[in-house]
């Protein structure tokens, strides 16, 4: 295991396709796994996700810039003065890349220097997802959420309604279900074709983070005492189906969760800092850092489940092999 005390919040932990982890910080550096560090952003970054050729990420900062970080330095994709880039969503299949700046929804093209898309919303959107085909983009915020066709100029967006407040979402790989998580400790989630909704109770804290696995028959999440699992085979999803708790702590509760897009490892951070995964077809669990410190802010799991990351909010970070 490899340890870091990088001595800010970690917004972010990924991996690159070479299999290296990558850090976002609240210091506005990226830092890579054995391969140094850039200063990404002149104030903290807010939010990351990879880039769609698999290297280094595109992480967007209160400094109202886009940017793309590699070990060999920064690009900037995107600036809009005065505005806090909050999110950022990137497809390796449409190598669109998307971000908000206050209620603006922004697309640009990594293939094309001369498109830019912007969406206008009535309140700030919360999260942002690009569906598997990487075409059409969903913004949920307050009262449900928007989906826009990413390339299209003037379009009215298909508004999936639900009153309350929307906090991240996340489609499901086969683009059937798009799913949040709400202000009010319970997900929602709606099937796309005919708008049908779904409403997923009981938990005992806020979801803030959900995770595909096993090719999107399964869905994790946080919010719990433990990772919560739920099926998705079939036409209809989750809908009538209960979830499963797996790794049940009672004196803590799950803040973030990573599943193995084709496999059946999850692994998730507790709210006191110890890190888990499992193998959910033995429901074998693996201690990855069981002492305790602050809440886990980040996590990721390599595709072939080898190797975890995290970090927490005073900026302990962390790598180790399964």
């Amino acid at each position: 295991m490899s340890s870091y005390a990088f001595d800010a919040y970690v917004t972010a932990a990924l991996f690159d396709k070479a299999g290296k982890a990558v850090f976002a910080l609240g210091d506005g550096t990226v830092r890579f796994e054995g391969r140094g560090n850039v200063q990404a952003h002149d104030g903290a970054v807010l939010s990351a996700c990879l880039h769609p050729s698999g290297e280094g990420l595109i992480t967007g900062g209160d400094d109202g810039r886009v940017v793309w970080s590699t070990p060999d330095g920064v690009t900037e994709l995107a600036r809009v003065p005065g505005r806090w880039i909050e999110q950022v969503a990137a497809s390796a299949e449409s190598r669109l890349v998307a971000f908000t700046a206050g209620r603006e929804l922004h697309v640009r093209d990594l293939g094309d220097a001369g498109f830019a898309r912007t969406f206008a919303h009535e309140k700030t959107p919360a999260a942002i997802a690009f569906d598997p085909k990487g075409r059409r983009i969903a913004a949920v915020g307050y009262g449900g959420a928007w989906l826009w066709y990413a390339r299209i100029a003037d379009q009215k967006p298909v508004v999936l309604k639900w009153a309350g407040s929307h906090l991240a979402c996340a489609w499901s790989p086969d683009g059937r279900f798009l799913m949040s998580s709400m202000q009010d400790n319970q997900l929602h989630g709606w099937r796309v074709a005919d708008e049908k909704n779904m409403r997923m109770g009981g938990y005992p804290a806020k979801v803030k983070s959900l995770s595909f696995l096993a090719k999107g028959s399964l869905m994790a999440t946080s919010g719990a005492n433990g990772v919560v699992v739920w099926p998705f085979a079939g036409s209809t999803g989750p809908m009538g189906k209960q979830a499963a708790e797996v790794g049940f702590e009672e004196s803590a509760l799950s803040t973030v969760v990573a599943g193995q897009p084709a496999g059946n490892w999850v692994a998730w951070g507790l709210d006191d800092g110890r890190v888990r995964a499992c193998d959910l077809a033995g429901q074998r669990i693996v201690e990855v850092k069981a002492e305790k410190a602050s809440p886990i802010t980040a996590m990721a799991i390599t595709p072939d489940a080898r190797r975890v990351a995290w970090g927490d909010e005073d900026g302990a970070a962390g790598v180790t092999d399964l």
